[in-house]
C-alpha cells in the first residue's frame, strides 16, 4: 500500500479533486479487477474505453480514479485526477508503486523488427550460464529464479512490466533483458522504466497497419533510444541504414556493431553449416551452434552487450559457445537424412534472411521446401512480397494458413499468391490446412532436401475466429517426419 500523492510523482496532472493522502490498496486499468480500496486507471484502447468503466470500478471498491476526461457527476469521497495520458500515467505510478524496480537492477532493451526475442533470450542463458542471477521479458516468457510465466505480449502492460520487475529484485535478480515493441513505445508501456542500455537489431517492414507508414515506425523505435540516459549505453546495428539514426540525439553512452562496416565490435563468418558458424569477432575466433548470417548479428550484439557490461573476453568466448538456438528461431530436426527448420520469420526480411541462409550453406542438389503463411488481421502490404521472396528462394513453396485470425485463409494466400513471378508459379502449391500442408512437404521431401516451416515458430496455438487450438510446428513437423519410411 502507498498513498497516492507518493505514487503520482512525476504524473503530468491536470488536476485533482480530493484528498491525495489516500492510501492506495493496488493499481489497476482492468474496473472488474478491482477491490476496495483500490485505484483505477481508466485506459482509452483501440476497442473499448476505459472511460466507460469508471462507474463500475467506483461500485467495486475504487476509491481513486485517475482518467483524461474526469467524470460530469463526481462523488465527493472519490478522488479525481485528470491526466494529460492515462497510459503514461499509469506506467509512471506503476513505477513507483513498486518502488522504481527498475533502477534497482541492469535493465537491458531490445528493439528492433526481427531479432529481439533471439537477442534477449540468448543473454539471458549467457548470463545464466555465468552464474548471475537474471531475468527475461519476451515475446515467449518470462523467466527469473527458476519461474517461467507465458507471456501475452511482446511488451507487457506497464503494470505487469513494474510487477515483474519488483520480484526480479526480491529474488536479488542482477540482470533483467527486455524485449522494446513499437507499440509497447507508443503506448507509453516503458515509461519510467530506467534502462541501463538499449540495443537496435534492425528495422524493416512490420506493423505498417499499427504505424501507418515506415517512417512513424522508426521514429517511434527511436523514442527508445531518444529516452535513455547518461548513465546508460546504446548499442546499434551499423549495417542497417537506420541503425546512427537510432544514436542521433540519446545521452547515452554510443555504441555500433556490424559484419560488413567499421564498428566498435566487427563480426566475420569463417565456415558456416547447419551445424553451426565458426565466428571471428574482433579478432578472437570461436563455434557457435547457431546458424545463419542473421544469427551472426545476434550472437555479435550479445557479445557487444557482455563486453559493454564487463564480461571478460575469455570466459564470455567460452560460453558464447555453449548456447543453444532459441525454441522456434532457427529450431531444426534431422531425420532420414532431411533437415527440418522452425523459425517465427513472419515478415518479408526476416523470411528472405532465413531462406538466403539455408541457401548459402546448402548444395545446389539439395532442394529447399518452404511452407509459409501470413497472420490475418494484420498488415496485408507484406503478403505478396512474402509470397514472391518465398517462391523466389525456394525450391518448392506450400502457401498455407498462418494464424488467419477473423480472415478468410483462402483470401490471405491468394493475396500472397499474387506477388508469386509467373517464372515461379510452378513452383508453389496451396494446402490451407497447415498440418496437412507440413504433412505434403514431409512427403515431398527426400535425402538431404530441407524443410522451412516459417511464422509461427514457438507459437504452441493457431487462432481461428477467436479461438485458439493446440498446434505446434515443430511438434507435428517431428511427428510426421517420424512416420516418414
Amino acid at each position: 500500500m502507498k498513498l497516492l500523492r507518493e505514487i503520482l510523482y512525476k504524473v503530468e496532472i491536470n488536476s485533482v479533486s480530493g484528498n491525495t493522502s489516500l492510501v492506495v490498496s493496488k493499481i489497476e486499468f482492468d474496473s472488474r479487477l478491482i477491490n476496495e480500496g483500490d485505484l483505477y486507471v481508466a485506459v482509452p484502447g483501440v476497442n473499448v474505453d476505459g472511460h466507460d468503466f469508471i462507474s463500475q470500478a467506483i461500485q467495486n471498491g475504487a476509491k481513486c480514479i485517475i482518467c483524461e476526461k474526469t467524470p460530469e457527476q463526481k462523488i465527493e469521497e472519490i478522488v479525481y485526477v485528470n491526466v494529460e495520458s492515462s497510459r503514461k500515467a499509469l506506467a509512471i505510478i506503476s513505477s513507483n508503486y513498486f518502488d522504481n524496480p527498475s533502477s534497482k537492477l541492469n535493465l537491458i532493451g531490445v528493439t528492433g523488427t526481427n531479432g529481439k526475442t533471439t537477442v534477449a533470450t540468448l543473454l539471458f542463458d549467457l548470463y545464466s550460464s555465468l552464474g548471475l542471477k537474471s531475468g527475461l521479458i519476451s515475446t515467449v516468457k518470462i523467466s527469473y529464479d527458476n519461474k517461467n510465466l507465458q507471456a501475452s505480449q511482446t511488451t507487457p502492460d506497464s503494470l505487469s512490466i513494474n510487477k515483474y520487475l519488483s520480484q526480479m529484485v526480491n529474488a536479488n535478480v542482477r540482470y533483467c533483458f527486455m524485449e522494446v515493441s513499437s507499440h509497447g513505445i507508443d503506448q507509453f508501456r516503458t515509461e519510467g522504466l530506467f534502462f541501463k542500455g538499449g540495443i537496435f537489431t534492425n528495422l524493416t517492414h512490420d506493423h505498417l497497419d499499427y504505424h501507418e507508414s515506415f517512417e512513424n515506425y522508426r521514429d517511434t523505435k527511436k523514442r527508445f533510444f531518444d529516452s535513455l540516459n547518461s548513465n546508460s549505453f546504446a548499442l546499434t546495428n551499423n549495417d542497417d541504414r537506420n541503425g546512427l539514426i537510432m544514436l542521433q540525439n540519446t545521452l547515452a553512452d554510443k555504441y555500433t556493431y556490424s559484419l560488413n562496416s567499421i564498428s566498435d565490435f566487427k563480426s566475420k563468418i569463417l565456415e558456416s553449416s547447419f551445424d553451426g558458424m565458426l565466428l571471428k569477432i574482433n579478432n578472437s575466433e570461436f563455434w557457435s551452434k547457431l546458424v545463419g548470417k542473421f544469427n551472426a548479428y545476434n550472437i555479435l550484439s550479445v557479445y557487444s552487450v557482455a563486453s559493454i557490461l564487463g564480461i571478460p573476453k575469455d570466459e564470455l568466448l567460452k560460453a558464447l559457445s555453449s548456447l543453444d538456438a532459441v525454441a522456434g528461431r532457427f529450431q531444426f530436426y534431422k531425420k532420414n537424412k532431411i533437415t527440418a527448420i522452425v523459425d517465427y520469420a513472419h515478415t518479408p526480411d526476416a523470411l528472405e534472411n532465413i531462406l538466403k541462409s539455408i541457401n548459402e550453406i546448402k548444395t545446389s542438389s539439395n532442394n529447399l521446401i518452404t511452407v509459409v503463411g501470413c497472420g490475418g488481421n494484420r498488415d496485408k502490404s507484406k503478403r505478396p512480397i512474402m509470397g514472391d521472396i518465398a517462391s523466389d528462394l525456394s525450391s518448392k513453396v506450400i502457401f498455407t494458413s498462418d494464424n488467419p485470425r477473423f480472415e478468410d485463409p483462402d483470401t490471405i494466400i491468394e493475396e500472397m499468391i499474387s506477388g508469386v513471378k509467373s517464372s515461379n508459379s510452378n513452383k508453389t502449391i496451396s494446402i490451407s490446412n497447415r498440418k496437412e500442408a507440413i504433412k505434403a512437404a514431409c512427403q515431398f521431401a527426400q535425402s538431404n532436401d530441407i524443410i522451412l516451416v516459417a511464422g509461427k515458430g514457438h507459437e504452441s496455438y493457431q487462432e481461428v475466429k477467436g479461438i485458439k487450438s493446440d498446434f505446434d510446428d515443430f511438434k507435428i513437423l517431428k511427428e510426421l517426419l517420424n512416420q516418414k519410411n
